[in-house]
């Protein structure tokens, strides 16, 4: 129980210092202009607590998270894919890597005009904006955890005489699992606000919460606003926590950063 009270104590006097920082900001702002940063609790008083508005968030919730998920499923089987070929062949290394980097470098607004032309506005286009923002971390925190194995082990490895396959099941894939999920950690929060930006660029469709954002800033519906806001964030927390769950589970018994 003290070990549960020193996980849980820390984050709440975290939220607690949030709360108050935000009540302090918007007691000082003039009434006339305490509408752009509302009180905490006129969040619920005025959004969560209203049928038709939380009606409306929870919907577009259900397809943000689709789109989410959806996008970080691909980035994770694109990245793991190309993250295992580059630590096989180092010339796809030499070769992806200035690519990766340009793609994490080009502004995905830049791009997406593009996107419409070739995809047209619908969920593939959001898609392809999810996994363009949520991929890069994978490749490359794999190809480090592969790469991060004790030369030792590789040496008594080819001792034995065991293949490329048994050396990546049985050595480098294990040795790269923390930072894997670390990869997926992050990615993970990435994929939300992949699916945001893509939701406020490509406006097609049912709205979800991209659209929900822009829909309650121009009817200067501020608490909707902050509330769609608080449940963007819980739903990056959600799958980050998911992420860090499964990946102490997997590595627990073994690696130390589990403990």
């Amino acid at each position: 129980m003290g070990g549960r009270w020193k996980t849980v104590i820390p984050p709440m006097i975290s939220v607690f210092v949030l709360l108050g920082v935000w009540y302090g900001f918007s007691a000082r702002l003039k009434p006339s202009r305490q509408f752009l940063l509302p009180p905490p609790h006129s969040l619920f008083t005025k959004a969560f607590s209203n049928s038709r508005a939380r009606e409306e968030i929870l919907s577009s919730l259900i397809l943000t998270t689709e789109l989410a998920l959806v996008g970080l499923l691909i980035a994770v089987f694109l990245g793991v894919s190309l993250g295992l070929l580059m630590y096989r062949f180092g010339w796809l290394e030499r070769a992806s890597y200035p690519v990766l980097v340009a793609l994490q470098a080009v502004p995905i607004l830049a791009i997406s005009p593009l996107m419409t032309v070739a995809f047209g506005y619908g969920f593939g286009s959001k898609c392809i904006v999810c996994v363009v923002i949520s991929f890069f971390p994978i490749p490359t925190n794999l190809l480090l955890g592969l790469k991060s194995v004790e030369p030792s082990m590789h040496d008594l490895m080819t001792l034995h005489g065991a293949p490329w396959r048994t050396r990546i099941r049985k050595l480098a894939l294990p040795n790269a699992l923390p930072y894997l999920f670390t990869a997926f950690r992050i990615s993970a929060g990435l994929s939300v606000i992949g699916a945001i930006v893509g939701e406020q660029f490509f406006q097609q469709g049912k709205p979800g919460l991209g659209q929900r954002l822009i829909q309650y800033r121009v009817l200067l519906e501020y608490e909707r606003l902050y509330a769609t806001l608080l449940v963007s964030s819980l739903l990056g927390i959600s799958v980050y926590l998911f992420f860090t769950v499964l990946g102490k589970r997997l590595t627990y018994k073994w690696h130390a950063s589990a403990s």
